[in-house]
């Protein structure tokens, strides 16, 4: 998958709909294959029947009337099974066409440079991977039935030419004119559909937004503006739905309107050309039943085409997910080995950071105190490779970490953000989730975070599951729980930030005193103001307008600088 590569190598909409039909190809040839024999079989019903009332009934002939009964049984058995065969296996390839998207979506998310998210929230990327990646998919089971409804125009074509020239001239003549049409009908569902599905997707990201954000808002009493949002952007995209439904209605519609004045035509030439003796009683049987039938085909038509209007729509959205330039380059550099862990800022700048040098030893714990939270959070994107960024750089034992492969560099130097979300599972498989195979046991970790008396807390101990995002534990339990993870883990650099902002006084300095013995002989870098952490620090780092203003000892910094002691002391 080509991310942020050149222009012509990117994903478009027309190339995710070619592509999910190249790599499905197989299936929907076998399903195409046996479609056209059901539609062939189909065509072939009233021709028998008018031969039924042309050798058998009008001439009162007992064997021919058997033999063609037998004939129309066997053209009934072998169109039942191509149909019922031919359904299964598109149902199947449109299953696993959108399940291939999904996987490619997913890729992309989980791409280590990111990217993917940018501009979108977390709902809106479900809905790209759910709904529009179901519609997508459902065009690999769609083609089969387009190429079976046009081999079934073509041979009731044929057979009426045999039954009367005019009336095959008139099927052969009038179905392009008839797709063209139903093309340019096609052309306001799409446009809705689109905007449907963008209107959906938001409607999913806030709700995800506001879910995951419920408790804080509960905290500052602000329900009812969330519910005031939600219900604007929930009408919005309600809207949008009513309007693609209507369009969807009014496709539909005039597309079986002009299919059915097209049979209608039909039906009259063949009865015109019964009554001037052109044709026998059973040809014009066979011709309105092949103009009846010629109903069928085109309903297919209809339907694919709708299928492909909304299909081109939703690729559209999988196409721009796909094709989002990566938040930061990866290199190819390896990382040096053994890899002692030393950091180096220099001239570092992005966001809220303006020139930041900084030595940091390794091995040391080195606290960072950010007077704007502003610049905490963009040296945590920075240090997480998160971003490039806008100058200078940040380098791992000598080596800037642009130049190493992003996965490389995170596994290096680990960022624990302050917000980590827990996973509905046990609270040990949350603590070894970012640990190796062979990772040694976890007791440490969680005695270092303190979160052992979080287990023994729980029912199950460290068995018990947890709520989904950890709701079932409090904010502190949440904190120790996600900081024993990142402990675990076990990192040569490990960035943890605002640990322990809801844990009690007590708690916080014994994980403090645990952390740094936990943590010897390994870089930890704490971005925190919190006392009881800084003062387990080798020494502090106050960042002041986006640049190094202070360092020092902790407790010399309290003594001596007072907007140090303004931000850690207030």
């Amino acid at each position: 998958m080509a991310v942020g590569g050149p222009t012509e190598d990117r994903p478009t909409g027309a190339r995710v709909l070619r592509g999910t039909i190249r790599r499905h190809r197989r299936p929907i040839i076998a399903a195409s294959f046996l479609g056209i024999a059901h539609q062939g079989c189909e065509a072939l019903v009233p021709v028998v029947i008018g031969l039924v009332i042309d050798e058998a009934v009008a001439t009162g002939s007992a064997g021919s009337l058997v033999r063609w009964l037998l004939a129309l049984a066997a053209l009934f058995l072998v169109l039942s099974t191509c149909y019922r065969t031919a359904a299964r296996i598109t149902d199947g390839a449109g299953e696993h066409a959108a399940h291939a998207l999904r996987l490619r979506l997913g890729a992309r998310v989980l791409d280590p440079r990111g990217g993917a998210d940018a501009g979108r929230l977390p709902g809106a990327l479900t809905a790209v991977a759910t709904n529009d990646a179901t519609r997508v998919g459902a065009v690999a089971a769609a083609v089969p039935y387009a190429v079976s409804a046009l081999a079934g125009l073509a041979v009731s074509a044929v057979l009426l030419l045999r039954v009367s020239v005019p009336l095959g001239l008139l099927v052969l003549l009038g179905v392009p004119p008839l797709l063209w049409i139903g093309r340019l009908i096609s052309g306001p569902l799409e446009a809705r559909s689109e905007v449907e599905q963008e209107r959906a997707a938001h409607a999913s990201g806030v709700a995800a937004d506001l879910v995951a954000g419920l408790r804080v808002l509960k905290g500052i009493g602000a329900e009812d503006a969330a519910v005031s949002r939600y219900r604007r952007t929930s009408r919005d995209s309600l809207a949008a739905a009513l309007r693609a439904a209507r369009s969807r209605a009014w496709h539909d519609g005039a597309i079986l309107a002009l299919t059915g004045i097209f049979i209608a035509v039909i039906g009259l030439a063949g009865a015109h050309l019964a009554m001037r003796g052109d044709i026998t009683v059973g040809e014009l049987v066979a011709a309105v039943g092949l103009a009846q039938y010629l109903l069928g085909p085109f309903q297919l038509l209809t339907y694919v085409n709708g299928e492909f209007a909304l299909a081109r729509a939703s690729a559209g959205r999988i196409a721009e997910v796909l094709a989002s330039p990566p938040a930061v380059t990866s290199g190819d550099t390896p990382l040096p080995r053994p890899l002692a862990g030393h950091v180096r800022l220099r001239g570092l700048a992005h966001g809220a950071l303006r020139g930041v040098d900084l030595d940091i030893t390794a091995g040391s714990v080195v606290g960072v105190v950010a007077k704007d939270p502003a610049t905490a959070h963009d040296l945590l994107l920075c240090l997480g490779r998160e971003l490039d960024p806008d100058e200078g750089a940040v380098e791992l034992d000598g080596t800037a970490t642009t130049e190493l492969a992003a996965e490389s560099a995170r596994r290096a130097i680990l960022v624990a953000h302050h917000d980590a979300d827990l996973f509905e599972a046990s609270l040990l498989d949350n603590v070894r989730a970012g640990t190796d195979a062979g990772a040694p046991g976890l007791g440490p970790a969680l005695s270092a975070a303190a979160a052992d008396d979080v287990a023994r807390a729980l029912p199950q101990g460290t068995a018990t599951v947890l709520s989904e995002r950890g709701r079932s534990l409090s904010g502190g339990q949440r904190q120790r729980v996600a900081l024993a993870r990142a402990l675990a883990a076990d990192p040569p650099v490990l960035v943890v930030h605002d640990p322990t902002t809801a844990v009690d006084t007590v708690t916080e300095s014994r994980i403090a005193s645990r952390l740094r013995d936990l943590r010897r002989g390994r870089t930890t870098i704490l971005v925190t103001t919190s006392p009881a952490l800084l003062a387990a620090t080798d020494r502090v780092v106050l960042l002041e307008d986006g640049a190094v203003a202070a360092e020092g000892r902790h407790g010399d910094l309290v003594a001596t600088h007072a907007a140090y002691r303004s931000v850690v002391l207030a």
